[in-house]
């Protein structure tokens, strides 16, 4: 791959994201390419009688990207991949670094990841590798791996149980700060140990779906170690990934501590990228353990749970980091909190009652608090359809100041 794969994250120009697709796809195998031609791929362009060409193109990357349609199937940074689509894999690779060292602060080289279909995904193949991990270290069952999440933690973690057989471990959470009780995670852990061999696969929240609240570490660990617990740490960060460690610097849950073995994150929420971004990165020599060798017609095999996936979606979120940059992403999410402390004000001047987690853009109003029309007038989300207690705010980019008026006037 000729692409630069190193490059700081920094803000580009227009002009400069344009000449850095472009480039990529020069580097691919073009499948409009008579001089080399590719009769070994099912794939081609996009359907030409739908998708077809516009000379608007010339100046829209992902577009150009999406009409190509390169397949990124396997996993980039483990080194070798397909050869058609070298271009296009190096922008993947350089997502991949930017979010493991300059986002969450990881060491430089020591993560793979990849650009998965979403946070479902990147969170059932984060259980996939911890329980194959487990079986191949200490010869413990599926069943015998635990999962110890919070009441809060998004419904992929029991669909992701289910799928591999896992045992959850369901951990309520006080009602007010909504962290994590430690007594039951103690009793959790306990009760585990006395069935017999036992490994725990632990998931913490850095922005929880509905109240975007953080989960704390080390008391964790602390409840870990002084049980002598064998443990794997997997940070769903799906919400507050692209949020929490820009707002928050000192972010205390991030790929700087060492326990924490894998992270999941999702462009298509606070980046803004098209549905179908999730981003899976975890420590380096964890993939072996879920590596496909059946599949053999693949260059360097598969250790994705979805197998081939859009190199396109892949260019949107090298394209979304980049036209920002850290600065820049500061400067827009700076915009959103303060539209959301705006939100807050109005709150507690009409004595509503909700939580919010300081640097996310999350409310969680009371239920009680909040009139029924406005619920339904403003498209809130509840904890539960068939009987809320909570409603949630997301204070996004069209969320401003006029909507926020709007929705405050309700009470």
């Amino acid at each position: 791959m000729s692409v630069k794969t190193s490059a700081p994250w920094q803000r580009l120009s227009s002009e400069e994201l344009e000449e850095r697709v472009r480039a990529a796809l020069a580097e691919n195998a073009s499948y409009r390419d008579r001089d080399e031609p590719v009769l070994g791929v099912p794939g081609t362009v996009l359907d030409r009688r739908v998708f077809y060409d516009a000379p608007f193109l010339e100046h829209a990357p992902f577009l150009s990207c999406m009409l190509e349609n390169p397949n990124h199937i396997g996993c980039h940074t483990l080194g070798l991949s397909e050869p058609i689509f070298p271009g296009t894999q190096a922008l993947e690779v350089e997502v991949v670094r930017v979010c493991a060292e300059e986002l969450l602060g990881a060491d430089p080289g020591t993560v793979d990841g990849y650009v998965a279909t979403g946070g479902t995904e990147a969170n059932i193949q984060a259980l996939w590798v911890f329980r194959n991990r487990f079986r191949e270290r200490y010869g413990v069952t599926s069943e015998q791996v635990v999962v110890l999440h919070s009441e809060d933690t998004h419904y992929s973690i029991h669909k992701a149980c289910d799928l591999l057989g896992l045992t959850p471990a369901t951990l309520p959470v006080d009602p007010a700060t909504r962290a994590l009780q430690l007594g039951p995670l103690r009793e959790a852990v306990a009760a585990a140990q006395r069935r017999g061999p036992v490994c725990f696969a632990v998931v913490l929240n850095l922005g929880t779906t509905m109240f975007g609240s953080v989960d704390r570490l080390d008391p964790v660990l602390e409840v870990l170690e002084a049980a002598q617990a064998r443990y794997e740490v997997h940070v769903d960060a799906a919400f507050g990934g692209f949020i929490y460690p820009l707002t928050h610097p000192a972010n205390p849950l991030s790929l700087r501590r060492p326990e924490v073995s894998s992270f999941t994150l999702d462009a298509h929420k606070m980046l803004q990228a098209p549905y179908g971004t999730g981003v899976y990165l975890v420590r380096k020599g964890y993939l072996a353990s879920v590596c496909t060798q059946e599949a053999s017609y693949v260059r360097g095999h598969d250790y994705t749970l979805c197998g081939s996936r859009s190199g396109a979606n892949a260019v949107a979120v090298w394209l979304i980091l980049h036209a920002y940059g850290p600065e820049g992403g500061r400067e827009f999410l700076a915009q959103l909190l303060a539209r959301t402390e705006r939100l807050c004000a109005g709150l507690d001047a009409r004595r509503v009652a909700y939580f919010r987690e300081p640097h996310m853009n999350v409310v969680a109003l009371r239920a009680e608090d909040v009139p029924p029309a406005a619920a339904r007038r403003f498209h809130l989300v509840p904890d539960d359809h068939h009987a809320p207690r909570w409603w949630k705010v997301v204070v996004m980019d069209h969320v401003d100041d006029e909507l926020i008026e709007r929705f405050l006037a309700a009470w």
